[in-house]
């Protein structure tokens, strides 16, 4: 899951408005977040292109995710529930407005379970110089098992914080503060059979000892070719951090975890994708970061057979409306955005649904994060109402589709 926090602009990147030029400058009414914002129509200050065989037209800042257009589809019809970075971030992870909830990758991996024994199930990538919007909030187990929490692993410096004893100890004495530490903890674990935490204390102590041979020689990147590491711009200082995330991405689903979340640099913004001041600058800004390495990953999955088997999401919170703040920026827009949907059995080279003739909102073959989260679960081999977990009294879940109505788009699908 490529998440790019912030609210990419749909009708800047994704969604060509030829009537949004024609009428700039007149007026509309929408709602609007915050100070700043007139209710006059702004034309996008960037240019489109058709990529791919089938021409899907995105913008020219955007040339290595284009090239891949015929790998993926592009749902322009998308939406959410709240135009606050936090709660619709929330949303897109957890399926809910507020916080508490499990994350996608926590049901994902409470689920499926693990394919390596070594690594944990949902691991989380995230710039090593600080945290996107809301930090480890997106990432809880909330009331599943705390096993199921996602895991940071870092990309600069050692990957797993803490993995091995600051000073070296004999192998043969180690093992055996393994297992003495076992046999305590299980003797604790006897006396206190209904704390989960516990248990996840002991799974993830055992799991860290397999670590310590495992995580080192997975995530060096020393192994890569040169035409790799320039595949995914590691040459280049603006795409190098995203690039080494995305790099170890395809590594780790390679080696059978399954769920890896992806986040994008702290810098220019924390939010990186949050054009208020100036549309254009903002976005070229970001998309040197972004473009290239998320193009690699779904070409090197590709290349490498993975594909088919793998889902890549690349997904903001929301989008930005159709009118100026600012002058020359753009507002939070909760009524409509974009999301790109490559491999796992989505249709390659597909455009899905529409919004108005400016952007503003999703009008035809809408899609809502209770509606993505069921379409992803049912490409993972799981029917998002019978994946179900007792809290208080009532049968959980990740879409809860007796409020939602939450379906499977089946439309998207191969």
């Amino acid at each position: 899951m490529l998440m790019q926090n912030g609210g990419p602009s749909q009708m800047d990147l994704f969604d060509p408005k030829p009537e949004l030029t024609k009428r700039a400058g007149q007026t509309l009414a929408v709602e609007t977040f915050q100070m700043g914002n007139s209710d006059k129509l702004m034309a996008s200050p960037l240019e489109f292109q058709k990529y791919g065989q089938c021409g899907t037209e995105m913008s020219t800042l955007l040339p290595r995710l284009g090239a891949m257009a015929d790998e993926f589809c592009l749902v322009r019809s998308m939406y959410s529930e709240h135009n606050n970075h936090t709660e619709a971030l929330v949303l897109l992870n957890t399926g809910k407005i507020f916080p508490g909830r499990p994350a996608f990758g926590s049901w994902v991996s409470y689920g499926l379970g693990s394919e390596n024994e070594n690594l944990p199930a949902y691991l989380v990538l995230r710039d090593p110089e600080g945290y996107n919007t809301s930090g480890t909030l997106l990432w809880q187990n909330g009331w599943l098992p705390a096993v199921y929490r996602g895991t940071e692993i870092a990309t600069a410096g050692t990957p797993v914080l803490n993995l091995r004893p600051p000073t070296p100890v004999p192998d043969l004495l180690r093992r055996n503060q393994l297992d003495l530490l076992a046999q305590l903890n299980r003797d604790h674990r006897d006396k206190y059979p209904f704390e989960s935490d516990l248990e996840a204390r002991i799974s993830n102590y055992e799991l860290a000892a397999r670590m310590q041979l495992a995580a080192g020689d997975l995530l060096d990147l020393t192994k890569e070719t040169a035409e790799t590491k320039r595949l995914y711009g590691l040459e280049d200082a603006e795409s190098a951090g995203y690039g080494t995330r995305c790099l170890m991405a395809r590594r780790l689903v390679e080696s059978g975890v399954r769920f890896v979340q992806v986040f994008p640099p702290v810098k220019p913004a924390f939010q990186p994708w949050d054009a208020h001041s100036n549309t254009k600058t903002e976005n070229e800004a970001i998309c040197k970061k972004c473009d290239q390495p998320s193009g690699a990953l779904i070409r090197d999955l590709k290349r490498r057979g993975l594909l088919d088997s793998t889902i890549v999401i690349w997904s903001g919170e929301f989008g930005r409306l159709p009118v100026s703040q600012n002058g020359t920026g753009r507002d939070h827009n909760r009524n409509a955005f974009s999301a790109i949907l490559a491999g796992g059995g989505f249709k390659g080279g597909h455009v899905h649904g529409a919004t108005d003739e400016v952007g503003y909102r999703s009008v035809e073959d809408r899609v809502g994060v209770s509606d993505l989260h069921a379409t992803l679960l049912h490409q993972l081999g799981i029917d998002h109402t019978r994946l179900t977990y007792s809290h208080d009294g009532s049968e959980e879940s990740l879409t809860d589709a007796r409020v939602t109505d939450a379906r499977v788009v089946r439309e998207i699908l191969e």
